[in-house]
């Protein structure tokens, strides 16, 4: 059954007065937002607004899955509490509107949790963003919407501060300016700038034909702005973790302010401990740790060699596990780009398969299909990426996916490294369905209707019960957790596909899901992601093929 965590707010400047409401839907693992809404009411109170607002994001949620699980969470103790049966339900107004909710959805399919206004902002600033049209004599436009945080990790999690984690990346800390005198948020019309659509289907067959990517950018350009790029306005949280990002590597321009948004983060994640981490997975890339000194110009960063690709070779052999180091404090004194030294990290080395006779004909080959065997090229390749790894020397275990494109190409290499080969569920390749064995080409002839689905929505699954993009973002996030326990600070060759080496890279930098258009991965290519003891990630490569040349 699928989960959504519903967050919605209402809001009026005056009380009665002129009124408005924001809801988005959520998905609980990823934290990305699924669907947004918003309307400018008129006249009305702040509760109405509420209620309005409650209503708007369960058909939301309907509209995505009607037999889904919702998880509202509101800072409306009044609608929570009637909502849930606790309290009775006097006022006139509200009665009509709070039946009208509960007959959006089963009653045993929604709960309810009361949250702290600041771990509602989304809401709030789509509240706003809708009151802000209204006084203009218009409606609320999503396209236009700035609304949308930057993605922050599964929302709902009751781990000790998770709060001070999503008030921190809110807020931009202590630099942002007060909310105007008539604002219900802490912004409310700035903020951070919106995420694109949500669009795992990016990360698209093993071999994506182009016109795929040119139909799905243009699916989503008509669905609203495709870039976090927009301009800042100074004071909003954008620019602040900007700065942040600014200061964090090194840049003279970023100055103290940016640092301490970067501080609160440190606390933040101090304050949360190991049960939090995930929290940090996607929001690392938009503001990290910021270092203690800004370098002289000129001068590399200290601790600089570490985190480049050739630092990975001197960092992986030997290394102890990092299960048992300190985690990172407000008040840490570290050096560099990456802070505290935390210990030898967990590396994941990612490596795509070699080619099979589906790869050159561009044609989709998931976990569904004949489980083609590499072919004469694919072994060479193999072959060549074992000779690699070998002269690295770093690879301390090998985990492979279990199609036998990449079970092949995983004994090649662990052959050569005299190491066993552990196979792992998660890191197979998503089922494309009836469309398995196809070109993309082939599949718009035969199934139109199903492929505009899919490129619209990472939700949609592919035409016969294949696998939706939001379902293996779910499956190899779980995958990676397991895999970071049981590997902690060791350097392990994931032997893998296209998606979970695309989804893993992406959920690293916390990169938008538009960003795996912008990602070449071939055959037999390398790829590397350091995951730190303090939650804080690192891609070390990307689609590197120079041992095939």
């Amino acid at each position: 059954m699928p989960r959504f965590v519903v967050e919605a707010d209402g809001g009026s400047r005056g009380n009665p007065g002129p009124a408005g409401y924001g809801a988005v839907v959520l998905d609980p693992v990823t934290g990305e937002t699924l669907a947004e809404r918003a309307e400018f009411i008129g006249v009305a109170t702040n509760n109405v607004a509420e209620y309005r607002g409650l209503i708007a994001g369960l058909k939301a949620a309907r509209e995505l899955a009607a037999d889904a699980e919702v998880r509202v969470r509101m800072d409306s103790k009044l609608v929570v509490e009637q909502m849930s049966g606790r309290w009775k339900i006097k006022h006139p107004d509200m009665k009509p509107l709070a039946a009208e909710a509960a007959t959006v959805l089963p009653r045993g399919q929604v709960t309810y949790e009361w949250i702290p206004r600041e771990r509602n902002k989304h809401a709030d600033r789509l509240a706003n963003e809708a009151m802000d049209a209204g006084r203009r004599g218009g409606q609320w436009e999503p396209s236009a919407s700035t609304a949308d945080l930057p993605p922050q990790g599964p929302p709902g999690d009751a781990a000790k501060g998770a709060a001070a984690v999503r008030a921190a990346m809110a807020s931009g800390g202590a630099t942002r300016p007060a909310a105007p005198a008539d604002s219900a948020a802490a912004a409310a019309s700035g903020g951070a700038t919106r995420s694109a659509v949500p669009a795992d289907s990016a990360a698209a067959a093993e071999s994506h034909p182009a016109p795929a990517g040119t139909d799905v950018r243009a699916a989503h350009t008509a669905a609203g702005p495709a870039t976090p790029s927009g301009p800042a306005t100074p004071g909003t949280a954008t620019a602040d973790v900007r700065a942040a990002r600014s200061a964090a590597h090194g840049t003279p321009s970023a100055g103290p302010a940016a640092r301490d948004v970067a501080a609160d983060l440190r606390a933040a994640r101090t304050a949360a401990g190991p049960e939090a981490d995930t929290l940090f997975g996607e929001a690392e890339a938009l503001a990290p740790v910021a270092p203690a000194q800004t370098p002289a110009p000129g001068s590399a960063p200290a601790g600089a060699a570490a985190q480049s690709p050739a630092g990975l070779a001197a960092r992986g052999a030997g290394a102890p596990a990092a299960a048992a180091q300190p985690r990172a404090t407000a008040g840490g004194t570290g050096t560099g780009w990456g802070g505290p030294d935390m210990g030898a990290p967990a590396t994941f080395v990612l490596l795509r398969h070699g080619e099979t006779a589906l790869t050159p004909q561009k044609r989709f080959s998931g976990s569904g299909g004949t489980d083609p065997e590499l072919s004469e090229a694919g072994r060479r390749q193999a072959a060549a990426v074992a000779e690699a790894l070998a002269a690295r020397g770093t690879v301390q275990a090998v985990v492979s996916s279990p199609l036998r494109r990449c079970r092949e190409t995983a004994q090649a290499v662990a052959d050569r490294l005299g190491l066993p080969v552990t196979v792992e569920e998660g890191l197979r390749e998503t089922d494309f369905g009836a469309w398995e064995g196809l070109t993309f080409a082939e599949v718009r002839e035969r199934f139109p209707d199903d492929l505009q689905a899919w490129l619209d929505s990472p939700k949609a699954a592919p035409t016969g019960g294949g696998e939706s993009f939001a379902a293996v973002t779910r499956r190899v996030s779980a995958t990676r957790d397991r895999l970071l326990s049981a590997y902690a600070g060791r350097t392990v060759l994931l032997v893998t596909h296209v998606t979970p080496v695309k989804t893993l890279v992406r959920l690293a930098l916390g990169a938008p899901p538009e960003s795996l258009f912008k990602m070449e991965l071939s055959a037999a290519s390398l790829s590397a992601v350091a995951y730190y003891a303090d939650g804080n990630t690192s891609v070390r490569l990307l689609n590197d093929t120079s041992h095939l040349r």
